[in-house]
C-alpha cells in the first residue's frame, strides 16, 4: 500500500512510519519541522526514516492548503492519509489558539478535501484523552465531549465533527484514534517522562504541578504505532481510545520508577495544579480490542527502562534539548 502520514516526523508520526516501512508499505510523510520543541529531535528521527527504502519525504505545512495540493499532486493518488499532524499541549493552546486551529482544524480539512478531489477513502485521525476532561473517568468512546476546557480539545474535537461530514457527505472512512498520554523513546520533551528523566538524572528539580496523585493511563509509542496501524481497516466512521486500559498509574509512582531505572532520588518542585489539566485518564479499550485487534503490550514498568536506556544512550546531544 502507499500511505500519506502527516507529522511523520513527530514522536507518533515517525514510530508508525517506521512499522509500516518494516511491512514493505510505501509512506510519503510530510512535516513542517516546526519549532513548537527542538527541530533536532525531529530531525534524529526524520534521518532514520530518510535512510529506509520506500520513504519520501514532503517539507510542508499541513496548514497549508497549497502545500497539501502540492503534495496530492506531486504523489498522485493514496491508499489511505494517516493524519498525526497537530499542536499539542493544552497549556501551550491557551497561548496561541489561533495556530491550534490553523494546524488540528484547517489542516484537516485541508486534508480531506484532496482526499475527496482524488478519491481516496480511507482516513486515519489522531485525536486525543483530553477531550475527556470534565467526564467521570474511565472513558468511553460514547462519552458526551462536546465541552471541551482547553483550545488543542476543541481543535480536535473540531477534526472529528469535520472527517464524519466527509464520511456522511463522501463516503470517506475513518477511523478517529483518540490515544492517552504516549511515552516511550524519542518521545516529546515537552512532556513529562522525557523531561523527568532528564531532571533526575541531572540532579534538577522535577517541577510537578499538583500533589502527585492525578493519574495518567500511559501507553507506550510502540503499543500506539500498532493500534494506529491497525485502525487502516475499513469500519464506516468510528471511534477508538487507545491507552494502556489498566489501571492509570499516579504521578507521583510514574516517578519512582524512573528512579529505579535512575538509581537516582528525584526532588521535587511541587507547582500549582493547572486549571485546564486533568486529574485522571482511564481509557476503556473494550472497542478497540473487539473491532481491531488491539491491546496494548508493554507495560509500564517495561516501557519506562526502554525510554531510560534511550535517553542514556543519547544524553550526549539530549542533554541541551532538555536544558
Amino acid at each position: 500500500m502507499k500511505y500519506l502520514l502527516t507529522g511523520c516526523a513527530g514522536f507518533v508520526g515517525a514510530r508508525t512510519a517506521e512499522l509500516l516501512l518494516d511491512q514493505g508499505h510505501e509512506v510519503a510523510g510530510l512535516d513542517d519541522l516546526n519549532d513548537y520543541y527542538s527541530p533536532r529531535l525531529k530531525r534524529h528521527r526524520l534521518d532514520s526514516l530518510q535512510t529506509r527504502p520506500g520513504f519520501r519525504f514532503h517539507a510542508g505545512d499541513v496548514g497549508s492548503r497549497a502545500d497539501v495540493d502540492r503534495l496530492f499532486a506531486a504523489e498522485r493518488s493514496f491508499d489511505a492519509v494517516i493524519n498525526l499532524a497537530a499542536r499539542a499541549g493544552v497549556r501551550a493552546s491557551m497561548e496561541d489558539p489561533r495556530l491550534y486551529q490553523r494546524t488540528n482544524a484547517d489542516g484537516s480539512l485541508n486534508l480531506l478535501e484532496a482526499m475527496r478531489q482524488t478519491g481516496c477513502a480511507k482516513l486515519v485521525l489522531a485525536s486525543t484523552s483530553s477531550l475527556y476532561a470534565g467526564r467521570a473517568s474511565p472513558f468511553r468512546e460514547s462519552d458526551p465531549v462536546d465541552t471541551p476546557i482547553s483550545p488543542y480539545a476543541a481543535t480536535k474535537r473540531a477534526a472529528e465533527v469535520m472527517a464524519y461530514s466527509y464520511h456522511h457527505l463522501y463516503k470517506v472512512d475513518v477511523s478517529i484514534v483518540r490515544y492517552f498520554t504516549v511515552y516511550g523513546p524519542a518521545g516529546r520533551p515537552d512532556m513529562s517522562p522525557l523531561r523527568f528523566i532528564h531532571w533526575i538524572k541531572q540532579g534538577r528539580p522535577i517541577r510537578l504541578f499538583g500533589d502527585g496523585t492525578q493519574s495518567r493511563d500511559f501507553t507506550y509509542i510502540d503499543d500506539i504505532a500498532r493500534g494506529t496501524i491497525l485502525a487502516l481497516q475499513p469500519v464506516g466512521y468510528e471511534i477508538f481510545n487507545l491507552g494502556g486500559g489498566r489501571r492509570p498509574v499516579t504521578m507521583l509512582e510514574f516517578i519512582r520508577l524512573i528512579e529505579q531505572a535512575l538509581g537516582k532520588t528525584a526532588v521535587i518542585d511541587r507547582q500549582p495544579f493547572h486549571q485546564a489539566d486533568m486529574l485522571e485518564t482511564a481509557a476503556v479499550i473494550d472497542k478497540a480490542r473487539d473491532r481491531l485487534g488491539w491491546s496494548p503490550e508493554i507495560d509500564l514498568a517495561e516501557g519506562v527502562q526502554r525510554t531510560v536506556r534511550w535517553y542514556l544512550e543519547n544524553e550526549s546531544w539530549l542533554a541541551a534539548e532538555l536544558a
